[in-house]
This record gives C-alpha cells, structure tokens and sequence, in this order.
C-alpha cells in the first residue's frame, strides 16, 4: 500500500507528470475551467502522482469535490460512502446524485462502528473509533490506497480521526497541494457542483451528542428530525441540535436568533416536544463542535 504523506505536508509532490490531465474542453459545468485555477494547478499535480484511490465520500463538500476531481483525472479511482444512524440521509442521497450524474463507481456500505462500544460510550476520541472502522472496511474492500477530503484547515483542530488515517496510510489529497477549505468551495464551483460549493459544514450526527454521554441510534434520529423541523420553519444558514447533560439545545447562527421571537420559539418547543424530545429545550448561538468536551488540564 502507498506510504501516506504526512498531514502536515503543505506543498503538492514534486514527481514527474505520468501523464497529461484533460483539456479545458473536456470540462462541463458552470465557472471558469478547474484547469485555469490555481487550485486545481496544484491539486492535479498530486492526484496525478498518486494514481486511482479510493475515496472516502462522506456527502460533505471536500470529499465529493475531492471524488470529483479524481474520477476526471483517473477512471480506476472508486467511491466509497458509509451509511449508518449518524449519517444524515441527505448526505447518502447527494453522495448517490453525484455518482449518478457522474458516473462513479461507488460503493455503499455500513462501517459497522456501533458494534464498537469504544464508540458507543462517546469519549473525546469518539471519531478515531469512527474513522478506524471506516478505513479498516474500505480496505477490505479494495486494494487501492485510501484518500480523505482532509484539508489544511482541518489541521488545526483536534482531530482524532487523522490517527486512525495515520494507521491505515491514508492519504489527504488537499493537504499535500495546500488546500484550505475556502479553496475547495471555488474548486467545486470551478468542477462545476454548482450550488453545492456553497453546502454548509454538517459533521456526522454523533457530533451534536455532548461527550461523555453515550450514542444512541433513537436520539441521533430525534436530532435529525429535530434539525429539519427546524429548518423548515425558520430557513437558518446552520442549525445544530446539541444533546446536553442539561437538556436539548438548539444552535443557530447569529442572525437567525436574533430574528427569533418568544412566541416562535414558543411554537417551536411546543413541536419539538410534540416529536418526542423529552428535555428541556432552549435556543443559543451556534458554536462550532460546541458538544465537544476536551478534558481539563
């Protein structure tokens, strides 16, 4: 298996083009071709170097720009999506748009990390568990080398699923052409995704259930059916339903709370208890990874 280059690597492989990547023409979509950005300068470079992989697609931004660009420029690279409680479904049904429309060769399994109680029980590095079992079932499934839609942004935070890629030689892609996040948003413009450059963050359900407290398939549900009334009602930019020891907390951003009336909120509690969330329930301002509790020192 390929040796995994470091995440903190910021610069893309300085190897020998095996061969040359497609032609302005070739390229459909609205926005300026990827071939004239500078960030597909770059990311062609590495992807180029590497060969197919397997792609690890989570239905966010970065790995389905990341899937992307790798199926135009490899026709051996695969797709590889996990389903489970804590994948919201719109994720799985872009995911299979995507594939669909493009033409990828996607593979949709379960990971199968509920059946870890390491990650049932929640702790700080719920996500290395996560991401261990994710990994350990894509390469069971292929013999190609395994990439993330990893980028240089995600480096600084605390992120212990880059362990369990460390483990499994997985490669970041974006990380070794020096892609932050807002670069990927104009590669997925410039591919041609349209409207999903601009697709808001939304980590995995497990992340909005407070650390420590244990994950459950019925509440990561509660939080899905939650968010979407939600949505629904007051079309926020983000909204987060965060499972406390204190009771159920609705995040939204700034502008969207402060627009929020007493009488809507009101209203709002009232069908939220109606679906079945039995603790209190109060509005705040989104933070991100709020639910996230790192020890003290």
């Amino acid at each position: 298996m390929t040796h995994p280059t470091k995440p903190t690597a910021k610069t893309p492989s300085t190897a020998k083009r095996e061969r040359e990547g497609p032609t302005a023409q070739q390229w459909e979509g609205e926005g300026p071709s990827p071939v004239t950005s500078p960030e597909w300068a770059t990311l062609h470079q590495t992807l180029i170097t590497q060969g197919p992989l397997a792609i690890a697609v989570s239905g966010g931004i970065d790995s389905l720009t990341l899937a992307t660009a790798a199926h135009r420029l490899s026709p051996g690279v695969t797709m590889h999506h996990a389903i489970s409680p804590a994948v919201p479904p719109e994720a799985t049904a872009r995911t299979r748009a995507e594939a669909n429309r493009q033409g990828w060769t996607l593979d949709i399994f379960d990971a199968g990390e509920y059946t870890h109680a390491d990650y049932l029980k929640n702790p700080v590095n719920r996500c290395f568990f996560c991401k261990t079992s994710l990994y350990a079932a894509i390469a069971a499934r292929t013999p190609l080398p395994i990439a993330s839609g990893t980028n240089t942004d995600d480096l600084a935070e605390y992120r212990p699923g880059l362990h369990a890629a460390e483990n499994h030689n997985v490669r970041h892609p974006f990380v070794e052409a020096g892609i932050n996040k807002s670069a990927i948003r104009r590669l997925a413009a410039a591919l041609g995704l349209g409207t999903l450059a601009d697709l808001p963050a939304s980590p995995c359900l497990s992340s909005r259930i407070e650390t420590g407290l244990p994950i459950e398939p019925p509440i990561l549900a509660m939080v899905h059916q939650a968010e979407t009334l939600v949505a629904a009602s007051l079309h926020p930019r983000t909204v987060r339903c965060r499972v406390r020891r204190t009771g159920f907390v609705i995040e939204l951003d700034e502008p969207t709370l402060k627009n929020l009336s007493p009488a809507t909120a009101e209203t709002l509690t009232q069908r939220l208890t109606a679906l079945g969330v039995a603790r209190k329930i109060s509005f705040a301002p989104y933070r991100t990874g709020s639910a996230f509790l790192q020890p003290t020192p």
